[in-house]
């Protein structure tokens, strides 16, 4: 049973998006304005956005499960209003069309992108007008999951529970890294508009979306999650639904056009021999590792389902953006004639933002499996629990038990 559950509700062009987030114990100090418009920001930022994040000015309206600055233990509800709106009144309208009016206002797609949900849903729903299905198969649908992101990362700082993300490469520009990630690992990239660590790298990836964009095309990339300050034991080796990796490859998975996720050395990992996959045991380590250290950490943090304690190490390669002014072939859905796909208004890179909506998608399984170990209905209790772990794992020791 997950203790933290979220749903997000809303089009891209709709009135605005909906956030419901349940699970989270009262007593949360939290402030929309502090904790939860800044990373909605963020994802608004990097090299590559699209005119529409020049017209939406993203922040959180809190609508239930705070008082007084702190949060009641009731589900938490918050709403993102789409600005652009405004331009689309009629076409997103809740009523039965006019008649009479002008069946262009209602900017109707009939010819499906390849990459996008659009056909897909067309034959699934059983609908002609492929605005039906590309509102809500948006990426602006993550707006929303940010903001319970966002959430779940005030839990998280609440027990130094640090997370953080960078690109390691868009389309075939790869980053160097570095011998060790800086410790505030957001305000070492926030100012990039690539979002890196490398600075020449960042240089060449601003060069190659340019290009891509005067080409009428899309690129897209890797980024990397990381999340500091964990003890070892969240997560479970015991069922299949259980293991925390594969809740957070699903996490991730989910967000439009993610492809594929690894954690650690990941793929490169089948590549090569035990000796240089497994991390060595080392008898002295943090209090949050048991008094156990590791010789590295190429687990990416995770053992069996299970946090080891080391920095939680997750990748996601985006594909590049399925909205192509260079259009590819279609079929028009009306009468079946071959056309090019449409254009719908769009980025030529968001691989920056996704990082930001990985972030949220992490911390929502984290917190997830924070209340699953430790439980507690309120901070206070929740605190006693986790303080009482840690005091346990210091105090565990050897021997027979």
């Amino acid at each position: 049973m997950r203790r933290i559950s979220f749903r997000t509700a809303g089009e891209s062009h709709g009135r605005g998006l909906v956030a419901i987030l349940e699970g989270i114990p009262a007593g949360l100090s939290l402030e929309m304005e502090r904790d939860v418009d800044p990373d909605l920001r963020r994802r608004q930022g990097g090299h590559g956005r699209g005119r529409r994040m020049k017209i939406e000015s993203d922040r959180a309206d809190l609508f239930s499960g705070v008082r007084l600055g702190e949060t009641l233990g009731s589900p938490l509800s918050m709403v993102v209003w789409n600005k652009d709106w405004e331009n689309w009144k009629t076409a997103m309208s809740a009523l039965p069309p006019d008649p009479s009016g002008n069946p262009k206002a209602l900017k109707p797609v009939y010819l499906p992108r390849p990459g996008h949900a659009d056909l897909v849903g067309l034959l699934k729903y059983d609908r002609r007008d492929a605005r039906d299905i590309l509102e809500r198969a948006s990426a602006r649908e993550t707006a929303a999951r940010v903001a319970c992101g966002a959430v779940a990362k005030k839990l998280l700082s609440e027990f130094s529970i640090k997370i953080g993300s960078h690109v390691l490469s868009i389309g075939d520009v790869e980053a160097t890294m570095p011998d060790e990630l800086p410790i505030d690992l957001n305000e070492a990239v926030d100012a990039s508009p690539t979002r890196t660590l490398d600075a020449a790298a960042g240089d060449l990836m601003v060069e190659a979306i340019d290009r891509a964009g005067e080409e009428g095309d899309t690129l897209g990339g890797i980024f990397e999650v990381v999340t500091t300050g964990l003890p070892v034991g969240l997560g479970s080796y015991v069922s299949y639904d259980t293991k925390l990796d594969g809740r957070l490859a699903a996490a991730l998975m989910s967000i439009p056009a993610i492809k594929g996720v690894e954690i650690g050395a990941g793929f490169d990992a089948a590549r090569r021999p035990g000796s240089r996959v497994h991390d060595p045991i080392l008898p002295e380590g943090a209090e949050r590792t048991g008094g156990l250290g590791r010789a590295s950490n190429r687990a990416g943090g995770l053992e069996g389902g299970v946090t080891t304690g080391e920095p939680l190490v997750v990748r996601a390669a985006m594909k590049p953006i399925s909205t192509l002014r260079k259009r590819l072939p279609s079929v028009d859905m009306r009468d079946g004639s071959v056309a090019d796909a449409a254009v719908e208004r769009s980025d030529v890179c968001a691989v920056p933002a996704a990082a930001v909506v990985g972030e949220a998608m992490v911390a929502l399984v984290l917190a997830d499996a924070l209340l699953e170990k430790f439980g507690g209905d309120s901070m206070s209790e929740l605190r006693r629990n986790f303080d009482g772990y840690v005091a346990y794992l210091t105090e565990r020791g050897y021997g027979e038990r």
